[in-house]
């Protein structure tokens, strides 16, 4: 795998799109490029120097934690929107009992009232983010990885509804 630093100029267009589509102001990590897309946040206590240095010596399989992934927009990753939960204030889809039992499974879910959301957004229940989907107004496609999907079966209605 080939590692690239992002650049603090390239940081800032970065953190400048996930400001007007997240609300988010601030990423306080180094930022690696991996691959054409992904972005990762290393937070450790070693610098880009070191980190070139070790891996002159051996190779390097993972650096950092995914953090988003660069496509027409932004995904964050369900991990950075746990990291960066306290930042995030927009294109949130607020869902209920049924659709997170849905949601946390892998599935799309169906919105029976158009929502005026569209592209990336971020999946809340009860005050808590459960990754990122990608909205059609009236369908959210489920980008929940699938090692962090339950695979438990879906509980009854009644279940739901104790």
């Amino acid at each position: 795998m080939t590692l690239s630093f992002i650049k603090s100029n390239q940081k800032r267009t970065i953190i400048e799109a996930l400001k007007e589509q997240f609300g988010v102001n601030e990423i306080p990590y180094l930022l690696i490029q991996s691959g054409k897309e992904k972005i990762k946040a290393f937070s450790g206590s070693i610098s880009k120097d070191e980190i070139i240095e070790i891996s002159r010596m051996i190779r390097i399989e993972f650096l950092g934690i995914y953090l988003l992934k660069q496509e027409l927009d932004y995904r964050l990753s369900f991990d950075a929107t746990q990291i960066l939960s306290n930042q995030i204030t927009k294109n949130i889809l607020d869902i209920n009992q049924e659709q997170y039992e849905l949601w946390i499974r892998g599935y799309d879910l169906e919105l029976k009232e158009n929502t005026d959301l569209r592209g990336t957004i971020v999946i809340r229940f009860n005050g808590d983010f459960f990754g990122c989907g990608k909205s059609s107004g009236n369908k959210i496609f489920n980008y929940v990885p699938k090692e962090r999907r339950l695979k438990t079966p879906l509980p009854s209605k009644s279940e739901i509804f104790k």
